[in-house]
């Protein structure tokens, strides 16, 4: 996609890959707009970016989805860019009962959330010259993460759905994109110092460096092996990969 002179909705755009993703965009010359349910940080990040914008969003609720998309259509008619960032991860347990208010919190939040935004700002990003429609999984829609089953599940399934919606939109102006991060030093799941995590200074440039390709696929060079994995004998990475995943750092 083109980097510059956009009009761009990023929504959990307050910290970590939202945020980074926010910035770097913000610098290049375009229009950004972040969204969170936290407005003193939405406060911190726009009073540390002049020119950026903020919308206070919560994902999860649908009324908050409608009102904050017809505020921002007719605040922002020049929008062409959904970054569909904001997530929820916590620890479940596959192998008992899953608590189901962990269970619904996480498919609202990371699966259905993303589906109504999109769905409620579509017909504005159909306007648009050129657009893009860009979700932001993870490797883990790939080679899932046992102790987070569900958050995986929900990645998996936005996967899909991107797919689907990208071959909707072949002949339009819109393309559909899919950013799918390996482990980010982030705040999610208190990784901001974990040594086996990329640093995301490191990984939002790599990301903005492959997002000004034609790729549909936004992948940063460690991502690469475990989108590769999916096949016949996936199972056998998961089970290396989650054994490896379970030992504690060095």
């Amino acid at each position: 996609m083109k980097l510059t002179g956009n009009t761009i909705f990023i929504t959990g755009g307050a910290s970590g890959i939202g945020r980074g993703l926010a910035e770097a965009l913000h610098k290049l010359g375009n229009q950004v707009i972040i969204s969170g349910r936290r407005q003193k940080q939405l406060d911190a990040t726009t009073r540390a970016n002049p020119g950026m914008a903020s919308l206070q969003l919560d994902i999860a609720d649908p009324d908050s989805i409608a009102a904050v998309s017809k505020q921002l259509m007719a605040q922002f008619p020049s929008l062409n860019v959904l970054i569909n960032n904001a997530g929820i991860m916590l620890i479940d347990d596959a192998a008992g009962g899953i608590d189901d208010g962990l269970l619904v919190s996480t498919v609202t939040t990371n699966l259905l959330g993303a589906i109504r935004l999109t769905s409620a700002l579509i017909d504005q990003l159909k306007k648009q010259e050129s657009a893009a429609i860009i979700y932001n999984t993870s490797v883990l829609a790939y080679v899932p993460l046992a102790f987070a089953a569900v958050y995986s599940g929900t990645k998996a399934a936005l996967h899909s759905f991107a797919l689907s919606q990208r071959y909707k939109l072949k002949d339009t102006s819109v393309s559909v994109l899919e950013i799918a991060p390996p482990w980010v030093q982030t705040d999610l799941l208190g990784s901001n110092n974990e040594p086996r995590a990329m640093p995301l200074a490191e990984f939002i440039e790599e990301t903005i460096s492959v997002l000004g390709t034609y790729a549909h696929e936004v992948l940063v060079e460690r991502a690469k092996p475990l989108r590769n994995n999916p096949g016949p004998n996936e199972g056998a990475f998961v089970t290396e990969f989650n054994d490896l995943m379970a030992q504690a750092p060095a």
